[in-house]
């Protein structure tokens, strides 16, 4: 397992709406493998298959003191409720917003292993499969901003 190189804004991959996996081969187990090497070595807490070039539906989101959540093919089914919140990018180092997204997202994919899942989430992980799934259809939470003067310099990254 090795970590991969990670995409920077204005990269063009980030903006390209990733293709659905149709088959969960060696060559996905090994992508998710690395994928998740790259976001424990960036500290971050979610990472999407485009962000590391890769133009495949599947994310990876590990919030503390939890297990690696593995999506392939992820929709969100359902939102609920709105809440402002900071976030970041590790595609977009050393920024931060205030940007809105739903409190109570359900979510459907599958494992890494083909099972299907279906999760209700709150709080960080409610945000970080939002931020996610936005990087599969090519969206950056900046997008939301309504003036790039919104953003603010920071260490710390979603």
């Amino acid at each position: 397992m090795a970590a991969l190189k990670i995409r920077i804004n204005p990269d063009p991959v980030l903006r390209k709406k990733a293709r659905k996996v149709t088959s969960i081969d060696d060559s996905v187990q090994k992508l998710i493998d690395n994928m998740i090497v790259t976001l424990h070595e960036s500290s971050g807490v979610g990472l999407a298959a485009n962000q590391v070039g890769t133009l495949l539906r599947i994310v990876v989101i590990h919030i503390p003191d939890e297990e690696v959540l593995v999506l392939i093919n992820p929709e969100i089914v359902e939102t609920k409720g709105e809440r402002t919140v900071v976030e970041g990018c590790l595609s977009i180092p050393g920024y931060q917003a205030e940007i809105s997204r739903a409190e109570i997202v359900k979510v459907k994919g599958k494992g890494r292993h083909g099972r299907i899942i279906r999760r209700k989430a709150t709080d960080l992980l409610a945000q970080a499969i939002q931020h996610e799934v936005d990087h599969l259809n090519g969206v950056l939470y900046i997008d939301y901003l309504s003036d790039i003067g919104q953003l603010t310099k920071t260490s710390s990254v979603l």
